[in-house]
């Protein structure tokens, strides 16, 4: 490790500020998670670690110590302070971690940029008797009565000719009567232009949440909300993701990874390259800055050839980081004939996926219920 360390300071290095851990990172029993923290200390100091000694030694010609001390994790959030003493020169590092204590395997399947289904509901609001009828959402109830899949749909404000303002709510008993596989929450506005919340203000996406947030509850009801979403392209200001966690929401659904481009975050909301290389390689984490909670996306379905989809989920799994909670996502223009996007085999990418989730004891979940979609 290659540290610039201000005189006498000490640092936490792993885990990192804000870190969810399950039984995966460390030694868990019923009275805690074991877990190893590593960081940097001045030359020959004295390190503890939430009061517990740690051992320390020098790498090669470092002007630093490294240190290593393993404590116990016993709350859900837990503060964990290191302690360097040179003399009579005490300094200190604080971060919080949290532990997933019941994390379990799971999954939520998500869809993106709902709204033609919407449409097709209140353009045959006099004959449809169902929102059934239509064939978008006939197949996801077929997904659930089969897999026991749960889908939360995100949806748009507006699309051509179009929007929320106009769904009936003929249909509303009927929303609330599937509320246990179903959730609606805000995507975007609209379907363009790309990243529409990049630069976004605190009020320009307040007023957007807001507009399909309340048009949700009129024609489905309040059940069919959740505190989790995806932001379209999953880019947005940091005072705009302000908005969405004042407005209620808790989580928010990323692919956090470095657009190799462009050299920069690539669908990580307003996170840096140093947290988006970090959930890359996770499944979850923290601002605690914000009090927002991010969640990696594992597969986008549509962008996947349909015999990679199991390689790919395998490959996933056996990251014991990235194992107990898979986020799968499909788009719905996808399944559309008359769009350019149009895939003939989604529905089969979607059932490939859902058979390789339930053959390997996924649970479906919705992360507001218990910790993240695990038992509280």
């Amino acid at each position: 490790m290659a540290f610039v360390l201000p005189c006498r300071a000490i640092k936490i290095i792993d885990p990192v500020d804000g870190a969810i851990l399950n039984k995966n990172d460390g030694k868990q029993d019923i009275g805690g998670l074991e877990i190893v923290v590593r960081g940097v200390a001045p030359y020959k100091s004295r390190v503890t670690v939430n009061d517990v000694k740690a051992e320390t030694r020098r790498e090669g010609c470092a002007s630093y110590d490294v240190f290593e001390c393993r404590i116990s994790l016993r709350e859900r959030e837990n503060h964990v302070t290191a302690k360097s003493m040179v003399g009579n020169d005490v300094t200190t590092d604080s971060i919080m971690v949290i532990w997933d204590r019941n994390s379990i395997k799971r999954y939520r399947f998500s869809t993106d940029d709902n709204i033609l289904f919407l449409k097709d509901l209140s353009i045959n609001a006099s004959k449809y008797k169902s929102i059934f009828e239509n064939d978008y959402m006939a197949f996801w109830r077929e997904m659930h009565e089969k897999y026991g899949a749960r889908i939360h749909f995100n949806i748009y404000y507006q699309t051509s000719g179009f929007n929320l303002s106009q769904m009936p709510d003929k249909y509303k008993s009927e929303w609330e009567e599937n509320s246990e596989w179903m959730r609606l929450t805000f995507h975007a506005l609209q379907d363009e232009p790309p990243n529409p919340y990049v630069n976004a203000s605190y009020q320009e996406m307040l007023h957007d949440y807001d507009m399909v947030t309340r048009e949700i509850m009129r024609f489905a009801g309040r059940s069919l909300l959740s505190p989790f979403t995806t932001v379209h392209w999953a880019d947005a200001s940091l005072d705009a993701c302000k908005a969405l966690r004042n407005s209620g929401i808790k989580g928010l659904v990323g692919a956090f990874f470095i657009d190799p481009d462009v050299g920069r975050p690539f669908t990580s909301y307003y996170l840096g390259d140093e947290r988006t290389k970090y959930l890359n390689s996770r499944d979850y984490w923290k601002d605690t800055r914000t009090d927002i909670l991010f969640i990696k996306h594992d597969l986008v379905i549509n962008k996947i050839d349909p015999n990679d989809i199991a390689p790919t989920l395998d490959y996933i799994a056996s990251n014991p980081h990235r194992s107990d909670l898979m986020e799968v996502i499909i788009h719905e223009q996808y399944f559309r004939p008359e769009l350019s996007l149009y895939e003939p085999d989604v529905k089969e990418r979607v059932i490939t996926t859902l058979e390789w989730l339930t053959m390997n004891d996924y649970k479906p979940v919705f992360y507001e219920e218990g910790f993240i979609g695990s038992p509280e």
